[in-house]
């Protein structure tokens, strides 16, 4: 986007040095043994400027399955899904499918204003990234090496990106800002 003062579309996410966001069972336990201590003041700041979230069905699904207390969302979410879904009774759920920037104008709309968080995953990122909607890449690395899973993004979909900013944690995990030319 070129006007300073739009909504960005940031994709914030953790993945391992070697670019995998789960294991190659779809899990992240991996990450959740980290711990959320050192992570929180960061993520407090992030939430609170994003008004709208967006993920794929993959990730939807999981979420349902963590029970209803994973779900912390109290924005609108977007689901990315070519299949009927359940929804979870008093949630903003929208799904939709099709091309990400047919549907820009109305997840904007939902944000009220605010920024939209690309949740998940890096297929849902790279729809975004290969539609140029894309604004900002929040990347945690952490420090150890999945070998094999679900990746970051795909290889064809990131153009050229600007370090904005980095902050290191004392587990050794490093989080990288970056802009998306």
């Amino acid at each position: 986007m070129t006007d300073s003062t739009a909504p960005l579309f940031q994709y914030y996410v953790a993945a391992s040095v070697d670019g995998f966001i789960a294991d190659r069972d779809g899990s992240i336990d991996w990450l959740l043994a980290f711990g959320m201590d050192e992570f929180t003041a960061g993520y407090e700041s992030f939430i609170a400027g994003v008004g709208a979230v967006v993920m794929g069905s993959s990730t939807y699904e999981f979420l349902l399955g963590e029970g209803p207390d994973a779900w912390s969302y109290d924005i609108p979410a977007w689901v990315l899904t070519t299949r009927e879904l359940e929804t979870i009774p008093g949630r903003d759920i929208r799904f939709l499918s099709g091309d990400v920037a047919t549907h820009r104008d109305d997840i904007v709309g939902s944000a009220a204003g605010k920024n939209v968080w690309i949740v998940g995953g890096g297929d849902v990122a790279a729809q975004f990234s290969r539609a140029g909607l894309l604004d900002e890449l929040q990347l945690t690395v952490m420090p150890l090496v999945l070998g094999a899973g679900a990746p970051l993004l795909s290889v064809d979909s990131l153009r050229s990106l600007e370090l904005t900013g980095s902050t290191p944690f004392p587990s050794g995990a490093i989080e990288l800002r970056y802009r998306v030319r």
